[in-house]
C-alpha cells in the first residue's frame, strides 16, 4: 500500500494511513470487529464509573471547575458536567485510574479506550452521533494507537507511558472520522496529537499514570477540532526525520502504520482484565489463584513463594513494599500476596488498607520473584513451599488474553459488579443492552443520560 510518495521517493506513512481511514466505511467493519468494539465500550463505561468513586477525581475536578463555567458534558456517574475537553479529560482518568480498563498486548501495551471512548463521548455530546459512526470512529482511533505504537518498537523501553503517549494519537483519530474529516485533515490531527504526546513511566502508581489517560482525550479533541478549523501540521510526524518513531522510540518501523491495513483490526485483538493491577501481573495471579485453589493452605506454614515471569514484569512492578492502593498495582509481591490471601485482585485488594494488612505484609516477605526470558508475557509459573510438601502450577496464558478470552458473560458480570453500586442496577442493566445494540441508536451521547 503506498499513495502518497515524498520528493526523496520514500512513502508517506501517516499521509497513507490518513488517507484509508478517511475512506474506511462502517460497512467495512466486519461482524467481529464490530462486536469487538460493543465489548470495549461495556467494558470501558464500568471502569470508569468504578473509578469514579475514587478521590482522585475529586481534585481534579474541583481544579476544573476553578477555571471553567462550562457545564457542556456529562462526567460519568458524578452527577456534573464540565467543558467538552474538562469532561474528556476527567472521564479518560476515571476509565484509567483503577488499571482495570482493556489492554491491548500486540507488540504494544496500550490501554487505548480510555483516551479514545473518552474523547468520543464527549465530542458526541457537542455533535450527535449515530452508534455505526461511534464504533466506527472509536474502531478507526484504536487502530491508529496501536499503529504508532507497532512503528515505535522501543517506545516503552524508553520510559513512556504508552496510554499517554499513544493515547493522544488514537483520541485525535477517532474524533477526527466522526466529525468527518478529510484525509488531509485526519494527517493534521495526528501530527497535532503527536507534538502534544506525553507521558511517563516514572509517574506509575501515582494519580499522574491516569490523568495520562485524560490529557490523552482532551487533546485529541483539540488536536481533531484545530484540524477541522485549517491548523496544520507536519505531514509525517510518524515516519519524518524528527517524527515520532525516530525520537520517540531508539528503533523505528514506520511501515508498520501501513502494513497489510485494512486486512483485519487491531481492535479484534483486545485484551481485558479479570483484575484492578497492570496487565503483565495477571499471569502471575491466575498462578497463585490456581494453587490456593488446590488445599486448604495455612498461611503460617508456608515457608516461600517462587514466581517465575517474563522480564518486562519485573522492570515494571518489582515494588516490594508499596506505599499505596494505587503504587500496589504495579507490585508483583503484592499481587502474589493478596491473590493467594483473598483468591481475588479486584478494587478491594489494591486499596491503602490492603497494603498495610498484616497479613499481607508478613506473606510478601515470603516470596522471591525471577525472570525468566522464556517465558512469555501472558505465561507464569508460580511454586509454593511448607515444610511438609511443595504444589507448582504454570499458566500457559493469562486470563482475559486474547488466547483466554473473556467471555461476553464474563464482561457483562464485571460491568455490572462496577456500574450498579454508582448507577443503580436498573440503570446498570439497561446501559449493558443499549450497548450491544448500540450500532442501532441515532444519538450515542443518550446512553449517557443513564450513567450520569
Amino acid at each position: 500500500m503506498g499513495m502518497h510518495i515524498k520528493e526523496d521517493g520514500s512513502p508517506s506513512y501517516t499521509e497513507d494511513f490518513s488517507a484509508h481511514i478517511f475512506k474506511t466505511k462502517f460497512e467495512d467493519l466486519s461482524p467481529e470487529t464490530v462486536h469487538a468494539a460493543k465489548r470495549g465500550v461495556l467494558d470501558w463505561i464500568g471502569c470508569a464509573l468504578i473509578g469514579g468513586q475514587h478521590s482522585t477525581p475529586d481534585i481534579l475536578i474541583d481544579t476544573l471547575k476553578e477555571n471553567s463555567t462550562d457545564h457542556q458534558s456529562i462526567v460519568l456517574g458524578r452527577n456534573t458536567s464540565l467543558s467538552y475537553l474538562d469532561a474528556a479529560m476527567v472521564n479518560g482518568q476515571m476509565g484509567h485510574l483503577l488499571d482495570f480498563d482493556d489492554t491491548h498486548m500486540g507488540g504494544v501495551v496500550l490501554h487505548a479506550s480510555s483516551p479514545t471512548l473518552a474523547a468520543l463521548f464527549s465530542e458526541s455530546q457537542r455533535q450527535p452521533s449515530c452508534g455505526k459512526n461511534f464504533l466506527l470512529a472509536y474502531v478507526c482511533g484504536f487502530e491508529a494507537g496501536v499503529r504508532v505504537g507497532q512503528s515505535s518498537p522501543a517506545h516503552h523501553a524508553g520510559g513512556w507511558h504508552l496510554t499517554g503517549t499513544l493515547g493522544h494519537f488514537s483520541s485525535a483519530v477517532a474524533v477526527a472520522k466522526l466529525l468527518g474529516l478529510n484525509a488531509g485533515q485526519i494527517t493534521h490531527a495526528m501530527g497535532i496529537a503527536g507534538t502534544q504526546a506525553s507521558g511517563m513511566q516514572q509517574n506509575r502508581g501515582t494519580m499522574c499514570k491516569s490523568f495520562h489517560a485524560g490529557k490523552a482525550a482532551a487533546n485529541g479533541i483539540l488536536s481533531a477540532r484545530l484540524a477541522m478549523r485549517g491548523f496544520d501540521s507536519s505531514l509525517e510526524i510518524i515516519e519524518g526525520k524528527r517524527g515520532f518513531c525516530r525520537i520517540y522510540s531508539s528503533t523505528s518501523a514506520p511501515e508498520r502504520m501501513t502494513s497489510e491495513l485494512g486486512a483485519s483490526w487491531e481492535i479484534t485483538r483486545n485484551g481485558f482484565k479479570p483484575y484492578a493491577c497492570g496487565v503483565v501481573l495477571h499471569p502471575a495471579i491466575d498462578a497463585l489463584i490456581a494453587l490456593r485453589q488446590l488445599k486448604s493452605w495455612d498461611l503460617e506454614s508456608i515457608e516461600s513463594i517462587e514466581v517465575k515471569v517474563n522480564p518486562l514484569v519485573v522492570s515494571i512492578t518489582g515494588t516490594q513494599n508499596p506505599s499505596s492502593g494505587l503504587h500496589s498495582k504495579f507490585s508483583i509481591y503484592h499481587s502474589i500476596a493478596v491473590a493467594f490471601i483473598d483468591g481475588k485482585a479486584g478494587i478491594e485488594q489494591y486499596s491503602d488498607h490492603k497494603v498495610l494488612d498484616p497479613q499481607v505484609e508478613n506473606l510478601r516477605q515470603k516470596i522471591s520473584v525471577t525472570v525468566d526470558e522464556s517465558l512469555q508475557r501472558d505465561q507464569a509459573y508460580a511454586c509454593i513451599k511448607t515444610k511438609a510438601e511443595s504444589k507448582e502450577v504454570f499458566i500457559e496464558h493469562a486470563n482475559g488474553t486474547v488466547d483466554h478470552p473473556m467471555s461476553d458473560q464474563d464482561l457483562i458480570q464485571k460491568f455490572l459488579a462496577n456500574a450498579s453500586p454508582v448507577i443503580g442496577p436498573e440503570n446498570a442493566q439497561q446501559t449493558q443492552k443499549k450497548i450491544w445494540s448500540i450500532e442501532q441508536e441515532q444519538d450515542v451521547s443518550k446512553l449517557l443520560l443513564l450513567c450520569k
